[in-house]
């Protein structure tokens, strides 16, 4: 398994504070089970949050596959479609 990067170590601990900070707004807990329910699953949401985060690479592999997933079919009703509407 990879070291998580920076930005998913932001993005899921921002998540994991906001989440927590507006369920317990929300709900009015204090303390006991209530709270920690919240704080379960702000983490659950943060570690989620962390692990959809894309890396440098992913974004980049992903746009490279972008245009051979074009067929010419899928180009020309996209033309067609586009006549259509303008």
């Amino acid at each position: 398994m990879s070291r998580p990067t920076p930005a998913q170590i932001a993005y899921g601990s921002a998540t994991v504070v906001f989440s927590t900070l507006v369920m317990l707004l929300l709900t009015g807990a204090e303390a006991g089970p209530g709270a920690a329910v919240i704080a379960l699953a702000a983490l659950a949401l943060g570690l989620l949050v962390a692990a959809l985060v894309r890396t440098p690479r992913e974004r980049a592999d992903a746009a490279a596959r972008l245009p051979e997933q074009r067929t010419p079919a899928h180009a020309a009703s996209a033309v067609q479609e586009h006549s259509l509407h303008g």
